[in-house]
């Protein structure tokens, strides 16, 4: 109940935006054509699509249309759509427990939060009784390398890294001979997100998976597409990108506080319908929960509980 509060008071941006649209509409003297393009328009500025505007617009109208409508019924049944779309993608992250270590690959651009998403999850996995380690794959950034060895010791666990411009590849097969030799349950590879030039990303991500299917066949166990929830519409065009250069199995959604692009969210699941693990709603250790369709639903749409 308190991660939805926050969740809650963190989506205001997006919710007051709807809200706000849906108390105009509700302002007519019935639902009709001028109405629902006006709730369409309204779903799209919120980044939730064009399909799941329509469906929810569509929904809204089912045997209401001509009549009166409360913005208290509008945002009902929209948060009933919109949770829906979202319930069969709802997953948390698979622990396999036969694997050991489980390899986490985790991609996504720069600046998206997958830095901050590893530390996390570490913390978290750690908290769960999981011994983790993390390898920073990120060899093209100080900054990255940095960041990383401080959220390793924010969560407790070790951080395997080089230096500045060693091979990424290394870096993984270094960490996994150490996660190995020290049982560890879980390792946790963050990685280069530069989108410049598609063939270099490609190429390090699949040397990184040969390198770490020596040790495993199976690995990576998980591939985490991290997406930055402030970008709306480009987070479309990275998990398009990602999801043709790395086999990813599921997003976690990062920085829904302070934008009122939360919709996107919606629209990443009716295109991709990869699984949400998680999100994130800020910047400290434990802004990140297993994903609630309904919660994020209904913070979403500012519509009342029950």
């Amino acid at each position: 109940m308190r991660f939805f509060q926050k969740l809650k008071d963190r989506l205001t941006k997006a919710s007051s935006k709807i809200a706000g649209g849906v108390e105009a509409i509700a302002e007519r003297k019935v639902l009709d054509d001028a109405a629902l393009e006006e709730l369409e328009d309204l779903l799209i500025q919120a980044d939730l699509g064009a399909d799941v505007a329509m469906r929810a617009s569509a929904a809204v109208a089912e045997g209401r249309f001509g009549k009166k409508i409360a913005a208290d019924e509008i945002t009902r049944l929209l948060a009933t759509e919109v949770a829906g779309i979202l319930e069969p993608v709802a997953r948390p992250l698979p622990l396999f427990s036969e694997a050991k270590p489980q390899v986490v690959l985790v991609v996504g651009v720069n600046g998206s939060g997958k830095t901050t998403t590893i530390g996390k999850l570490a913390s978290q996995l750690k908290g769960a009784g999981k011994s983790v380690m993390i390898a920073a794959g990120d060899t093209f950034r100080a900054a990255a390398i940095e960041q990383l060895q401080v959220w390793g010791e924010r969560a407790g666990v070790p951080v395997i890294a080089k230096e500045v411009g060693s091979d990424a590849a290394g870096v993984a097969y270094d960490a996994l001979e150490q996660a190995r030799a020290a049982g560890a349950d879980i390792l946790m590879i963050d990685t280069a997100g530069r989108l410049q030039n598609r063939a270099d990303l490609m190429s390090e991500l699949e040397k990184i998976v040969r390198v770490i299917r020596k040790f495993d066949p199976e690995a990576p166990h998980n591939t985490l597409l991290v997406l930055d929830a402030t970008v709306g519409q480009n987070a479309i065009s990275q998990a398009d990108v990602f999801t043709k250069v790395a086999d990813v199995s599921g997003i976690v959604m990062t920085k829904l506080d302070g934008t009122a692009k939360g919709g996107i969210l919606v629209a990443l699941a009716q295109r991709f319908n990869l699984p949400i693990h998680a999100i994130g709603v800020g910047e400290q250790i434990d802004d990140l929960a297993p994903f609630d369709p309904e919660e994020f639903a209904r913070a979403l749409t500012g519509a009342k509980e029950g």
